[in-house]
This record gives C-alpha cells, structure tokens and sequence, in this order.
C-alpha cells in the first residue's frame, strides 16, 4: 500500500492467512474511503493471490457488517485520521466486531493510523498538523506506538516526551518495518527495506530509553 513496487509486507501478511486466496476486507474508514487510497488497495491485492473487497461506512450498502467481516480472512486498515476512524467505527458496532474477528483467527494487519489503532494509543496528526498524544485506541495490544518513526522529523523527539510525561511505553516503527503479533505476543518485527528499523521506548525515572528490536528484512 505505501510502496506499490515493493509487496514484501503485503505478502507477508497474506502469508499468516489461513487459506492461499484468502478473503481480504480493506477498511479505509480514517480516510473518509477517498477513492485513490481504495484504489491503490485494490492495485495491492486485487488478482489470484486474494479476493479482495472493500467496506465503506461513508457509502453504507446493504450488507450486513458482522456476516462480511466474519467471514474474511485478513482486514487490512488503511492511514488517515485515527481518532475519527474510531469514533465511526465505534457508532458503527464496528470495532466490537473486529474483535470477535481477531479471537477467531483474522488476520488484522494496517498501515499508519491501521497499526495506531490496535494500540491503547501513541502520537497522531488527527487533531492538526502539530503531532499529539493518542489514548484511545481499541487497546488490544498493551501500550502504544508511534508510526513513521524515520518519515517524518518530530515523530521520534515528540514521542520521547510525551513517554516521559507519562504516554504507556511503546514501539517506535520506521516506514517499511511492522510489528508481528500472535494474539497478544509480539513475535517480531518484519521490513520491507533494508535499513528499516523498530525501538522500544520506555520512561526509566526520568530519563527516556529507546533499545533498537532485532528485525528480519523480508527481502533478504
């Protein structure tokens, strides 16, 4: 989705399906469904390696949201605004499906405000071009994280400190790396480039640490 010419992540996360052409849901609620970034999912996925479908809550049809959600095997979130995505998806019953969907085994996999989401919360842009702390996110995964690590200049500094006034610890992601979990276990963090790179960050007194995570480059 961010890098049409290189699928590694997008394969990665079709890789965890449970069937080989698996049914996958794109969700582009945090940007108001705009056409070009369904588009641009649709030039990701459509084809014989999945069946692919979006879902708008801007433009409602008459499916019914828990029979078509249930019955994918991967949803992927697409980027925009975190925090209005949450409060659609919350009027919507939306996020008390997906979860019902992640106990049986869906793949919920994102991009930017689609791996902010997962998280009690983190940094975001959702409230103005000033980056901000983030606490209400759906909160299945335990502290927070802060996306486009290396993108964009004052995501790294502006999450130090909002650590350590007090923001749950968490994981800073470069563009190109994400983070594997198995329920609520992360089992590592993949790339889709080289240089790529994840950190842990944690308030110790008061002081901010951040430790750089082992990754796996998936082109290697």
């Amino acid at each position: 989705m961010m890098e049409p010419e290189n699928p590694l992540l997008d394969d990665f996360v079709l890789s965890l399906a449970r069937r080989s052409r698996p049914k996958v849901a794109f969700l582009g609620t945090a940007s108001g469904d705009h056409p070009s970034v369904v588009a641009r999912f649709h030039g990701a996925f459509d084809g014989p390696r999945a069946d692919a479908t979006h879902l708008s809550l801007f433009q409602r049809d008459d499916r019914d949201l828990t029979r078509y959600l249930l019955a994918q095997d991967v949803v992927y979130v697409g980027g925009g605004n975190v925090a209005n995505m949450m409060a659609v998806w919350r009027l919507h019953g939306v996020d008390r499906i997906l979860r019902t969907a992640w106990t049986r085994g869906v793949v919920m996999a994102g991009v930017s405000a689609g791996a902010l989401c997962w998280f009690e919360g983190g940094t975001t842009d959702s409230f103005g071009p000033a980056l901000a702390p983030f606490r209400d996110g759906l909160g299945w995964l335990e502290g927070t994280v802060s996306p486009h690590y290396d993108g964009e200049a004052r995501r790294r500094p502006v999450y130090h400190e909002l650590v350590r006034r007090g923001l749950p610890a968490g994981l800073g992601l470069d563009d190109g790396a994400a983070a594997h979990f198995l329920g609520t276990k992360r089992v590592e963090i993949v790339t889709s480039r080289p240089n790529a790179r994840a950190y842990d960050v944690r308030r110790v007194g008061r002081r901010v640490v951040e430790t750089t995570s082992p990754v796996r480059y998936l082109g290697a």
